[in-house]
């Protein structure tokens, strides 16, 4: 009589099959966790950026104009005259939109969460064109662009962006949300 003394187990093929599928859900976890944060910081995103322009529309109404880039010291030379989020050109820690922090339109200086920058340039920026610039109709004044530059979740341009476009030039190519509005508007 055949006295089989083996303990029973795992094989070895059995172990592999059981660390392949933990390998497999545990990437399908990270997966959507990395999507889950990307998609939070989006949200923040465009939070931030609609409550800037509800600010610039306020101080528009309030000032009877749209604010100039040039006027309070932030647009940067590196960014084409840009007020952008990664260049605090004063140096008062409030690298964006700081007038609308310092008169009151705003509570603080919005900053993106990871501040991924395209062409050196911060991801949410503001400009002030003159009347007429880029064949825009001269006779509704200056007018104002607000964008936000990359979005983590979606293709340019976000399905809820705006847009902004006129004469010759359409910032939807540029930015991945973005809004414009003429003084006289």
């Amino acid at each position: 009589m055949k006295n089989n003394n083996f303990k029973k187990g795992f094989t070895l093929i059995e172990l592999i099959v059981v660390i392949a599928i933990i390998g497999i859900l545990a990437t399908i976890g990270v997966s959507s966790y990395s999507n889950i944060l990307k998609s939070a910081r989006d949200t923040k995103r465009l939070s931030d950026v609609k409550d800037v322009w509800k600010a610039l529309l306020h101080y528009k109404i309030t000032n009877g104009d749209t604010p100039s880039t040039a006027s309070y010291g932030e647009n940067s030379s590196t960014c084409g005259g840009w007020d952008t989020s990664s260049d605090d050109k004063d140096g008062d820690s409030k690298p964006f939109v700081d007038f609308l922090v310092d008169q009151g339109y705003l509570d603080i200086s919005p900053t993106d969460p990871t501040e991924k920058t395209a062409s050196g340039c911060g991801n949410y920026d503001y400009y002030t064109y003159s009347a007429g610039s880029y064949s825009c109709d001269a006779s509704k004044g200056t007018f104002m662009v607000l964008g936000i530059r990359n979005l983590e979740t979606s293709g340019r341009p976000h399905p809820d962006s705006p847009g902004w476009a006129c004469g010759t030039r359409d910032w939807k190519t540029e930015f991945d949300w973005v809004i414009g509005q003429y003084q006289n508007d």
